[in-house]
């Protein structure tokens, strides 16, 4: 198995590949790959996508250019941002996002087992030969008419096969599957995958089954947390190209434009009132040909467009981000635009087009603040958007 260690859109680094998983790699879309100086040596640089993963006979390690904590702290506040945003996750020494993540989850969920698994009633719908519960009459009548028995019925079960368990375990059972855990973590984890007999676990690309935070689950809230991560970005499945094996990989620009997003409607809604509405589909042309998708429009009234906001996790193409932001503000009739970079990714700057009257406003976040720092820069930046000047009302459509 040949490893490589690669940091977010960091320098590229030379590899001895075969043939075969090079092409493997490539064609996993995890990271670049290109031909080097000589046969057999292979150009491989990351690109967004952070994590680990194995592909072929290849293993990857990608870290992020934000801290492990922050970066869990932006993916938990974007999926949850009540659940999330008061909760601490006490991570280990350990270097690096996965080991980091899997030893997190197995105290966590370690922790919250101490008194046993959690138990809680379950809707079964089952085939009997006697009457428990209720009679589901529609079954009996098209599945077994004419026939006293067997009985179609509903009852509820007290059992450990509920949600909660249920991401637990499949979470714990993924995340063994992940490359680059230290010995220590695959052995509770181990551990921890034994103590779910009797836990359906989750088929890949099943949803997790919605649970709610009550007074019984509180002791699992964060170990539940933790494993909603770890299910958003694992994958046992073939990956593009049928090639990617186990992995945990995060898009970070997918991080990025999720927790503006989310962010951005709770400092604006509760405050300023209007509708933040997030990945909108509209056109540039009257007859629909030109499609418009920008990632936040904060509408002020019924149709009104106040403000429209792109977020952009890159280090280039600023100029055609200035052009689609153009094109944005002439569409919903707006005098100002915004444009998100993250803080060192691409200075603050106003462009103001000629002829139009349109200013294009570039503005930075820093993702490796503090949380209660980067929730100031949000409402800074919430406050700056709805107090634009006004434009003309264009209604969506």
């Amino acid at each position: 198995m040949t490893l490589i260690r690669l940091r977010e859109a960091g320098p590229a680094v030379q590899m001895n590949l075969g043939a075969d998983d090079a092409r493997r790699l490539a064609a996993s879309e995890v990271v670049d790959v290109r031909p080097g100086p000589a046969a057999g040596v292979w150009i491989v640089r990351a690109g967004r996508k952070v994590g680990a993963a194995r592909v072929g006979g290849v293993e990857l390690h990608i870290e992020p250019k934000v801290p492990v904590a922050r970066l869990l702290f932006l993916v938990g506040y974007a999926r949850n941002p009540k659940g999330w945003r008061d909760e601490s996750v006490p991570l280990t020494e350990h270097d690096g996002l996965v080991p980091a993540l899997a030893a997190a989850l197995w105290r966590q969920t370690d922790r919250g087992l101490r008194q046993g698994l959690l138990q809680g009633y379950r809707t079964v719908d089952d085939t009997s030969p006697v009457l428990r519960g209720r009679l589901r009459e529609t079954a009996q009548l098209t599945r077994r008419a004419g026939l006293a028995l067997p009985l179609e019925i509903r009852h509820d079960d007290y059992t450990v096969d509920i949600a909660e368990n249920r991401i637990l375990a499949t979470a714990v059972d993924r995340m063994l599957r992940v490359p680059g855990i230290d010995g220590g973590s695959r052995r509770m984890l181990r551990h921890l995958a034994g103590r779910f007999a009797g836990v359906t676990r989750l088929r890949p690309g099943e949803p997790a089954p919605a649970w709610r935070p009550t007074r019984l689950n509180e002791r699992l809230l964060v170990a539940l947390r933790l494993a909603e991560l770890v299910l958003a970005g694992a994958s046992v499945e073939a990956g593009r190209g049928g090639v990617l094996a186990n992995a945990f990989l995060l898009d970070m620009w997918r991080v990025y434009e999720d927790f503006l997003s989310v962010a951005l409607r709770a400092a604006i809604e509760p405050a300023h009132g209007g509708t933040v509405l997030l990945q909108t589909h509209h056109h540039l042309d009257r007859r629909h040909r030109l499609e418009l998708k920008p990632d936040i429009l904060w509408r002020r009234g019924a149709g009104e467009v106040g403000a429209v906001v792109d977020a952009k996790y890159k280090a280039d193409a600023a100029r055609e981000d200035a052009y689609q932001m153009l094109a944005y503000c002439i569409a919903y009739g707006l005098a100002r635009g915004h444009l998100v970079y993250p803080t060192g990714e691409h200075p603050p700057v106003r462009h103001v087009i000629r002829n139009a009257g349109i200013e294009i406003v570039c503005h930075a976040l820093d993702l490796g603040a503090e949380p209660v720092e980067l929730f100031a820069q949000v409402r800074a930046l919430a406050d700056e958007l709805v107090h634009s000047d006004p434009a003309p009302a264009v209604a969506l459509r």
